[in-house]
């Protein structure tokens, strides 16, 4: 991918980069091996993956120190709207098993170890701390590198020895045998420490490798607190709070609080047979740790500030379309469920996903989306062709791209469509190199 200065309306030119794994032909894909979650850290500079077996792989960029040591910083290089000359480049890092399957025996309920979210952590030092979800828990992890030597070779010689060793021949020496210097010391050891100095260079040459691992270690866990499935976590800007959220509720953590939990929003009625609406996804401000935006099934996103209320269902700006006289179907109400949200890196724009489209939305104007993206417009004649292979079901990504005028969107089929904010265009980068499926 290229921007220049110049060129900030100009297509993108897309490229493939990496590939990450190996799939022999004709391998079968395990379940468990499918990619269920994924997430950059801010910096751009490390990547987990979550997959349906439980698992968290971390892949690291290898040109960070040796490629990019004389080119600007990252954000000084998105305010030019410039990219680094070379693509970034990631290897293997380290992997662990996240999460192991469970089950609930007052529920009678079977609990998978699938990762529905990942999310990284600000950390002040080295250290890497992540969030991961499945359905009913939440576990921080830390994952630090620890340098360990390797010997890569051994030659035993007399003369490399420890200070106390070196005293110990000398201490059974006859004073018959030692010969004075002008300087007050004995010839032998003089020459002994001379040669232990040489010596003890050649062992520093023999374990001068380093090997850098990974050691990982579950600091928190965060359970019993969500009676429905868990489908988001987001950090507040602060760095000490985050939020999960499931069908009916959001709830507000401290990183170092595992045992409580304060319920901010609840939609879950008295009766049940008066549900018309559940959350399909909650975000935190970047910047306000007082904002956080989540939304519905119904289409709707709300912008809740936390200062006002303990209880924030009924202190929101609501963000939707204003429905006049359109006409509605059976579908209407299903394929205008949102299923994503994700604020913009300043926290003026929210970008939303629904089966049909990608709405771009101004926090400033509530009534109308800036800019909406029409995807899958050719299967709106055949929406109950798609409801009976449980498509609409699935949940759809989205994200902004740091430069601000550019929209993501992942989708069944192996695509992965582009907006253009400018000129409300969608475009369609191979994958894997190839064009991918229509």
């Amino acid at each position: 991918m290229t921007v220049g200065n110049d060129s900030l309306c100009a297509p993108l030119q897309w490229k493939f980069s990496q590939v990450f794994g190996e799939r022999v032909a004709g391998e079968d894909i395990q379940d468990v091996d499918i990619i269920s979650a994924i997430g950059f850290d801010k910096t751009g500079d490390n990547l987990a993956i979550g997959d349906r077996g439980g698992r968290v792989i971390i892949f690291e960029r290898k040109d960070e120190k040796d490629t990019f040591k004389n080119y600007p910083t990252r954000s000084k290089l998105e305010q030019l709207n410039l990219t680094p000359a070379c693509h970034p480049e990631y290897q293997y890092k380290t992997e662990f098993q996240s999460h192991e399957p469970e089950f609930d025996y007052l529920k009678s309920l079977e609990i998978e170890e699938k990762i529905n979210k990942i999310k990284w952590c600000v950390s002040p030092n080295g250290s890497r701390f992540i969030l991961s979800t499945n359905d009913k828990t939440i576990k921080l992890w830390k994952v630090k590198e620890h340098k360990v030597k390797t010997v890569k070779e051994m030659n035993p010689n007399r003369f490399v020895s420890s200070e106390n060793a070196l005293l110990a021949e000398i201490s059974f020496t006859s004073e018959q045998d030692k010969k004075s210097l002008s300087n007050g010391c004995h010839g032998n050891l003089s020459e002994n420490m001379e040669m232990s100095k040489v010596a003890s260079k050649d062992i520093h040459d023999m374990i001068a490798d380093q090997d850098n691992t990974s050691r990982r270690r579950c600091r928190k866990v965060y359970a019993h607190a969500h009676d429905y499935n868990i489908n988001s976590i987001s950090n507040n800007s602060d760095g000490e709070t985050f939020i999960s959220a499931d069908d009916l509720r959001i709830n507000l953590w401290n990183f170092e609080i595992s045992d409580q939990c304060f319920n901010i929003i609840d939609m879950k009625p008295s009766n049940m047979e008066d549900l018309t609406e559940i959350i399909t996804s909650a975000e935190f401000h970047p910047l306000h740790c007082n904002l956080l935006a989540y939304s519905s099934s119904r289409g709707f996103i709300r912008l809740v500030d936390m200062r006002q209320s303990a209880l924030c269902d009924h202190s929101a700006i609501l963000l939707r379309i204003e429905e006049l006289n359109r006409p509605k179907s059976f579908f209407t109400e299903i394929i205008s469920s949102i299923s994503d949200i994700n604020f913009s890196s300043d926290g003026r724009f929210i970008i939303s996903r629904d089966y049909m489209n990608l709405k771009l939305w101004d926090i400033h104007k509530c009534s109308s989306p800036v800019a909406v993206f029409k995807i899958h417009e050719h299967l709106r004649p055949r929406t109950g062709f798609t409801l009976q292979l449980d498509l609409i079901a699935t949940t759809y990504g989205c994200s902004l791209m740091a430069l601000g005028v550019r929209k993501g969107s992942l989708q069944k089929w192996e695509r992965f469509l582009i907006g253009d904010h400018t000129s409300r265009s969608l475009d369609r980068p191979p994958l894997d190199g190839r064009e991918g499926r229509p």
